[in-house]
């Protein structure tokens, strides 16, 4: 059964969407948002933390952009400004339809599809002002890890650590592409006979690696990921993911420059990660996506 939609933010949604049937409206709880879900009309995120609040305009603005970029699937459109109510922020966004496929499952073909038309869709200067470029800041990712995160980490994973983030270190620049940073289960929208409808959820975007993205569709499997990539592609997101897991690291590459918020927890998350998916000689990598809400968020 459902979880009842809270009442206040059914007022949010009201107000935000006056005139909208709100009698079929359902609840979902994001890493950082509540969600009121309203079927075939549209989707309310409202903020539950101070700094997604801060940062929502930003990312309404980015998300406007990219709906506009000319993506060859649906991409929520804003339909509302980012208001504040209170300590909270919220925004209505376009309804997407469809639903998350099962892990393990999909389409080598229409993997290939999603990821090369965020692969190959042009970087415009409009793409550039709204999203984080990583490569923008001379490696701060790296040293953040590096400097921030690894002295965290009991001493018997340093040496572990310090040889899969010089491993990722040193791997190959490609040029920037439209990275989603989350895309995974239920942000990748499908229909009933498996086609791609549409992708949610981009508040992670950035501008790095196409690489990145090939590893969070590691969800549907590395078989499919290596069948739907070419073999340099699917050698980066292995070591990429084998890093501390992409859905981790993508923290470090919003950053812009700034200082890590939370390392201690961030080396905790670390630490899991390592302790779950042990030596690259003794297991295999494999995704692994822990809920939002246990990272520190960073924008």
């Amino acid at each position: 059964m459902d979880e009842p939609v809270p009442a206040d933010l059914l007022e949010i949604a009201d107000a935000l969407l006056p005139g909208a049937r709100l009698d079929r409206a359902r609840y979902a709880r994001g890493g950082i948002h509540d969600v009121v879900l309203l079927p075939d009309v549209a989707a309310v995120r409202v903020s539950r933390r101070p700094l997604a609040a801060s940062s929502m305009p930003g990312h309404v603005e980015a998300l406007r952009v990219i709906a506009a970029a000319g993506l060859p699937f649906a991409v929520p459109e804003p339909l509302t400004p980012a208001v504040r109510f209170g300590e909270r922020a919220a925004v209505a966004v376009s309804w997407i339809g469809g639903a998350e496929l099962p892990p393990g499952k999909g389409d080598p073909a229409r993997i290939a599809r999603l990821l090369g038309a965020l692969r190959d869709l042009p970087v415009t200067p409009r793409l550039r002002a709204v999203l984080p470029s990583p490569r923008a800041h001379d490696g701060h990712w790296a040293r953040v890890l590096a400097e921030e995160v690894l002295p965290r980490l009991p001493g018997e994973w340093r040496p572990e650590a310090e040889r899969r983030l010089a491993a990722a270190a040193a791997l190959e620049e490609v040029p920037d592409s439209l990275v989603h940073g989350d895309l995974a289960g239920g942000n990748v929208h499908w229909d009933e006979d498996g086609r791609l409808i549409g992708v949610i959820d981009w508040d992670r975007a950035h501008l790095f690696d196409p690489a990145i993205d090939a590893a969070f569709m590691a969800w549907h499997g590395w078989h499919n990921v290596r069948q739907a990539v070419d073999p340099a592609t699917c050698h980066r997101a292995r070591v990429w993911d084998r890093l501390f897991g992409v859905n981790i690291l993508c923290a470090v590459f919003l950053l812009e420059g700034n200082p890590l918020p939370s390392a201690d927890s961030y080396a905790d998350h670390i630490l899991a990660w390592l302790e779950d998916s042990g030596t690259e000689e003794a297991n295999a990598p494999k995704p692994t996506l822990p809920p939002m809400s246990r990272l520190p968020s960073t924008r």
